[in-house]
């Protein structure tokens, strides 16, 4: 039996408000959803709670899980990602370590545990949804799994699946 989550970074925004074409994006993400979820997730961001609203009305059917908002899945230290940003080649998590390694290294221990909360408190089988900002998501899956995953685009996002008391990571597709 395994348990999944599917982390999800939020759609086109301006500042921490979705745009019209975000809003468009979210909806038609959750018409292609098929699955019933345990838990959702925000990580309290406003683009990342209004994503996961708008995926739910395109989704079309009830969840009775709720929105949960866990602060655990947003940085204390913003200000210094988007400084890290500024000074990067790339947005991929690897560019940002390069640039402050300390950064990645420590918020990625942070989120790494929130995500392992997470799968702790998933029923076996149990599926979860948590949408947050970029670079954070990529983040919390390395400080969980130890493996480095490509930026994530706005909507896009990758499935962590804990088997047997593995993770392994996988496309959305």
């Amino acid at each position: 039996m395994a348990k999944t989550v599917e982390l999800r970074r939020h759609t086109d925004s301006d500042g921490d408000v979705l745009t019209a074409d975000g809003v468009r994006a979210a909806v038609e993400i959750g018409s292609r959803l098929t699955t019933s979820y345990d838990l959702l997730i925000s990580s309290g961001a406003q683009r990342a709670t209004q994503t996961l609203a708008c995926i739910l009305a395109g989704m079309g059917r009830v969840q009775p899980c709720g929105v949960t908002v866990d602060t655990g899945f947003r940085s204390a230290v913003e200000e210094r990602w988007f400084e890290a940003a500024r000074r990067s080649a790339s947005k991929d998590l690897e560019a940002f370590r390069r640039v402050d390694p300390d950064l990645v290294e420590k918020e990625a221990l942070v989120l790494g545990r929130a995500l392992g909360l997470v799968f702790d408190a998933l029923p076996e089988d149990g599926r979860a949804l948590i949408v947050g900002p970029s670079p954070t998501t990529e983040a919390g899956v390395l400080g969980l799994t130890g493996e480095s995953v490509p930026a994530i685009a706005k909507g896009g996002g990758v499935e962590v699946v804990q088997e047997e008391g593995r993770y392994r990571i996988e496309p959305i597709v």
